[in-house]
């Protein structure tokens, strides 16, 4: 559904010197792309130049990315050393994100790990499953848990291994069990209801002061997500199984009711 976005649509968890942490909507593109659509970064950029008054263009790096239909927690960079930093920690396997989704069916085992070999349709920008060694194919792999199961569909907390084009979506429907509202790789579809892939949780180091940082950020309170109870699972993993005991903040953002998007 094309909409335009505003700032008044992009909650600001955390901004500093070095990075602004933000959630952003879903069918908002991480940057700019063909559609010509408003996207977050232009967003952004704007946003701190009006904030702060300042001439000519602002810096802002992306430094991962979200597709168009998914939402969530995202980091931006306001400098080059923090994009570089930032960068490193992806690179290391040192900044973790976790994403809840909703999927048809139930995976047959309850906690597992899926891997694949994906590949990237430039024509259609469909992303398939190869063999291992097909050109271009690109390994992925991600854990899951499933957390409970409503009317037909599962709730899963993902942790990824790798950071593939459309990933989920993909190796989900690889085992028979699409994400809910997806069109393009076979979930089933409700007329008003967005992509059931929300990127809610985001751990990394501050590139500056070295601060280890949790952002977690609330699946809005729409279909499919209210048919599951969010806050049983999402507050009980504030930085790690010792709760708050280590003294690391939490951000959080609430849930909110877009079901008018």
């Amino acid at each position: 559904m094309s909409r335009t976005f505003t700032m008044d649509d992009v909650a600001v968890l955390h901004e500093d010197n070095s990075i602004l942490v933000v959630v952003k909507p879903q069918n908002i593109p991480s940057q700019a792309d063909a559609s010509g659509d408003t996207d977050l970064l232009t967003l952004l950029k704007q946003y701190i130049k009006d904030k702060y008054s300042k001439p000519g263009n602002a810096y802002l790096g992306l430094v991962h990315r979200l597709d168009r239909p998914t939402g969530g927690v995202m980091v931006f960079a306001k400098n080059s050393k923090a994009a570089e930093r930032l960068c490193k920690q992806i690179v290391e396997g040192d900044m973790t994100k976790q994403y809840l989704t909703a999927v048809v069916g139930c995976p047959k085992e309850k906690k597992g790990t899926l891997v694949n070999y994906l590949k990237k349709n430039a024509l259609t920008n469909n992303v398939y499953v190869a063999t291992f060694g097909d050109h271009d194919a690109k390994r992925a792999e991600l854990d899951y848990e499933v957390l409970e199961s409503q009317d037909g569909l599962s709730l899963l907390r993902v942790r990824l291994g790798t950071g593939r084009s459309h990933q989920i979506r993909v190796q989900f429907s690889a085992i028979n069990c699409p994400v809910f509202g997806d069109v393009r790789y076979g979930g089933d579809i409700k007329r008003g209801c967005n992509l059931a892939l929300w990127a809610y949780r985001l751990e990394f180091d501050h590139p500056v002061s070295k601060e280890h940082m949790v952002f977690v950020a609330y699946p809005p309170e729409a279909e499919p997500w209210r048919r599951f109870d969010i806050s049983r699972y999402v507050e009980n993993f504030s930085d790690g199984e010792d709760g708050e005991e280590d003294g690391v903040p939490l951000y959080t953002n609430p849930q909110t009711d877009d079901s008018d998007l």
